[in-house]
């Protein structure tokens, strides 16, 4: 048994040196998927801790109550009803401690050249015992002054001492703070319950509104008949953990939790896009790797011949193959969750809105062995079929390495005899090698969906307060722009490579087609072809499959598809970058005469 081991470990090791090349790009391909999929299990929850602290460091509410505000119709509310509602709330059983009720009012703010929604808070100058924003930057309020959120102040781009407009009055920036009592821009308010009437944003839901603070007054003067003023009471409970049954009994609150919940919807969208882009990639690796694995057996086709002559059982022949990517999946499963882990940081930053920072992101145990199958799975997938066929291949067929000769039909025959040559030969071609001609289209599938659901994404996200950076979708943006990248590039190896080994398997049947009369350039012709003609239906398929991928994962939102124009350039430039992809070695291959070729062969 030790021989054995040791038998098998020296020839997988001898084959991977002897070629480095084939062993680097099975290694890549693992190690991006990997790192992917990595990087979507580090995401979950990771805004978790920069919300406690702030939590803690602002002495955070459990509970926050809305009084007043609605339409436009509706009526101020009186000093005595706003009594009788804070009184009920502040006495309620469980609640240990209130702020407020401050008055809020829904303006807009100038600066820069652009034009914002905002949310104004009236606060006391004194510190409150609950909800007290911390002021990272400046001061506090003060007469004629403004404190702004940290995440609006970023994206707005204003610092301390800069003047603002609001509601048409001049304020000089006092300050920058943050505040766990409502989430951080880009969310709002609103995005929790709103009390202002605000219309609609383009593509549905409400605008990015932002948040500053002002003195009880100057809110006071922002108030008009069609948005009168609304009330936030913050409160505490002797149990945080209490805080749902309690808005449950009070209708018109909202909890700590469902901030938090909104703060992590920052990256829910990046989870979800990393996670599809995770197993896209691994699909795409899946796909490479059979044709990698399929043509490293047809070229030791009489390597294994000569073990089986020497006294190698088939089980040795295939465990030979299978030890070779197994040995690169764990080497390139490390890489990935090592690369995963790090690149985790740049993406998990929540914003400015939060005092601390997420740090190193937690990879849990079972996140690592998840991985870990997944890619020793993929690469034993794709190595299985190409070991078992050649663990069963006779001795002798293995030695005389004779090619797969396809079967002939009369009716086939008359068909192809009325075909162009360059069809002609794509089609001899892929009738010799159909699994690879099948994992091509495979691969174009996979390729096309990510492209497509991609753009469906983009097609559904609304896009509101174009003047001002919306950082939701800069996110979003920059992280399907990572995977897009992935994705086409791994494609693009995969086609490379698939057209290079049509073109190496079929050397001397291309040099004995040129010695016939045909002529170089048919035979690049060809050899394309064979790559192109799986490719089409793997695009056409693509398109649908993608915008049903999107909608699936997106479930409740409306039919979004990309314009026509942006369908019509995917199909296009997918078939155009095949083309082109394979005609490059298969123009090399021609480049010797068919002389040398079948000298040699």
């Amino acid at each position: 048994m030790k021989g054995q081991v040791v038998l098998v470990s020296r020839l997988a090791a001898r084959d991977l040196r002897r070629r480095p090349a084939e062993a680097l790009m099975v290694f890549l391909v693992i190690a991006a998927a990997a790192t992917t999929l990595t990087v979507a299990f580090a995401l979950s929850g990771v805004t978790n801790k920069p919300y406690q602290q702030t939590r803690l460091a602002t002495a955070g509410p459990d509970v926050i109550a809305i009084e007043g505000g609605g339409p436009g119709s509706a009526q101020p509310m009186s000093s005595a009803q706003l009594a009788a509602a804070v009184a009920s709330l502040t006495k309620a059983p469980g609640v240990i401690a209130h702020s407020g009720p401050y008055p809020t009012s829904l303006s807009v703010i100038r600066f820069g050249g652009h034009t914002v929604d905002v949310a104004a808070e009236g606060r006391d100058r004194a510190p409150a015992p609950v909800d007290q924003p911390k002021v990272t930057q400046g001061g506090w309020i003060r007469p004629g002054a403004v404190v702004v959120e940290r995440g609006f102040a970023d994206a707005l781009g204003v610092h301390v001492g800069d003047n603002v407009r609001i509601g048409g009055r001049s304020f000089q920036v006092a300050g920058i703070a943050v505040t766990a009592a409502i989430p951080p821009y880009p969310s709002s308010l609103c995005h929790i319950a709103c009390p202002f009437p605000i219309p609609m944003a383009r593509g549905g839901g409400v605008p990015n509104m932002g948040l500053v603070w002002l003195t009880r007054s100057a809110v006071a003067g922002l108030a008009s008949s069609g948005a009168p003023l609304a009330y936030l009471l913050n409160l505490k409970l002797a149990d945080p953990a209490q805080a749902p049954a309690f808005v449950a009994q009070h209708p018109g609150a909202f909890t700590w939790q469902s901030i938090q919940s909104a703060i992590n919807a920052l990256i829910g969208i990046e989870q979800v896009a990393l996670g599809v882009g995770g197993w896209l990639l691994g699909l795409l690796a899946l796909a490479g790797l059979g044709v990698l694995a399929g043509r490293r057996m047809t070229e030791q086709s009489k390597r294994v011949g000569l073990l089986k002559a020497v006294g190698a059982t088939p089980a040795t022949v295939a465990v030979v193959l299978l030890v070779e990517q197994l040995t690169l999946a764990a080497g390139a499963a490390a890489a990935g969750l090592l690369a995963g882990w790090l690149i985790a940081p740049l993406l998990t930053g929540t914003g400015a809105g939060l005092v601390g920072a997420p740090g190193a992101p937690s990879i849990s145990v079972p996140a690592i062995i998840t991985i870990a199958v997944i890619a020793l799975a993929v690469a034993a997938i794709s190595s299985l079929v190409p070991a078992i066929r050649a663990a069963r291949t006779s001795t002798v067929s293995a030695l005389a390495d004779a090619p797969r000769v396809p079967s002939r039909r009369p009716l086939v025959i008359a068909v192809s005899a009325r075909v162009p040559v360059p069809l002609l030969l794509a089609l001899r071609q892929l009738s010799r090698r159909p699994r690879r001609a099948l994992l091509n289209t495979a691969s174009i599938t996979t390729t096309v969906t990510g492209i497509v659901a991609i753009l469906a994404s983009h097609a559904h996200t609304p896009i509101a307060n174009l003047t001002i950076s919306n950082l939701k979708l800069d996110r979003f943006n920059e992280l399907t722009a990572i995977i897009t990248v992935m994705l086409v590039i791994l494609a693009a190896v995969n086609t490379t490579f698939i057209g290079w080994a049509t073109a190496a398997d079929g050397r001397f049947s291309s040099a004995l087609e040129r010695a016939l009369g045909a002529t170089a350039g048919q035979v690049t012709a060809g050899l394309s072809m064979a790559a192109l003609l799986p490719a089409l239906p793997g695009a056409i398929i693509g398109i649908p499959l993608g915008i049903a991928v999107y909608h699936l994962l997106a479930s409740g939102t409306p039919l979004a598809v990309p314009p026509a124009w942006q369908l019509a350039g995917v199909f296009l430039s997918t078939l155009l970058a095949v083309t082109v992809l394979t005609a490059i070695p298969s123009r090399l291959g021609a480049r010797r005469s068919p002389a040398q070729v079948l000298q040699t062969e």
